[in-house]
């Protein structure tokens, strides 16, 4: 089998704002039709958000088990903490031991700030 492309998803009631969260923090692009947005960046990475108007979060990490989750590996925590936070995402769990925190995007889904 050949995969020919692979593009990570999530589901979201709001996908005005959560294609712009994740095209704001990639440096992105969106590209818009009625029920899905693809989020492109200029070196070829690309999400995308699928309208789920019935959309519940998880609550990982000391919830219910997480549905998926991104890593984002950054060169200063704090400095994107800042801007995740002034896009409207919001600190789940600071994991100082291991040197990663954990956020939610505006519908809920969990991801990592790690330490490059």
């Amino acid at each position: 089998m050949r995969i020919a492309d692979l593009v990570t998803v999530f589901d979201a009631a709001d996908i005005e704002t959560e294609s712009a969260f994740w095209a704001g923090l990639l440096d992105g692009t969106v590209v818009k039709e009625a029920d899905w947005h693809s989020i492109r960046t200029a070196d070829g990475r690309r999400l995308a958000v699928q309208l789920a108007p019935n959309h519940t979060p998880p609550d990982w990490p000391d919830g219910s088990p997480q549905q998926m989750h991104v890593d984002l590996w950054v060169e200063d925590l704090d400095t994107a903490e800042r801007e995740v936070l002034a896009r409207g995402g919001r600190l789940l769990k600071a994991v100082d031991a291991e040197g990663f925190r954990v956020y939610a995007d505006p519908a809920g889904h969990p991801f990592c700030l790690c330490p490059h």
